[in-house]
């Protein structure tokens, strides 16, 4: 499944699982996948965001506030949800039979996905900047 993941894209992963870690949850979701965007930044997803208004702090802080922290507990493994299967394979597909999955790639899949939570804090800090442009302008 993983196999056409640039080492960057790679790391996002490890990473989402290591925030799913972090917060006491047995599973990887969407909104872990975005949280480890938002901390493996680069130049492509920062662009991506900015064009839509979005800040990494700002979406880290989101995500915190609606994620919150699962309970201590043994674990035999995590789970990868369906959905970020879906967003895996949005992204595998968006990059191209040619390309590596970069993890802009990973993150225009969450925004075209749009169902999960990670999607929605996205739509809503566009909703509010696109907003906050008309206003101004």
């Amino acid at each position: 499944m993983f196999t056409r993941f640039s080492p960057a894209a790679k790391r996002v992963l490890r990473l989402a699982e290591q925030e799913c870690r972090n917060l006491n949850h047995y599973y990887v979701g969407v909104e872990h996948l975005l949280l480890a965007l938002c901390e493996e930044r680069d130049a492509a997803t920062a662009a991506y965001l900015a064009e839509r208004g979005a800040d990494c702090d700002d979406v880290h802080a989101e995500l915190r506030r609606a994620l919150g922290t699962g309970e201590d507990r043994l674990w035999d493994g995590i789970l990868v949800t369906p959905r970020v299967r879906a967003v895996i394979g949005l992204a595998d597909a968006a990059a191209g039979s040619d390309n590596p999955v970069e993890p802009v790639h990973l993150l225009a899949a969450i925004v075209a996905e749009r169902c999960s939570l990670a999607a929605e804090i996205l739509a809503r800090i566009e909703g509010n900047y696109r907003g906050s442009r008309q206003v101004a302008g």
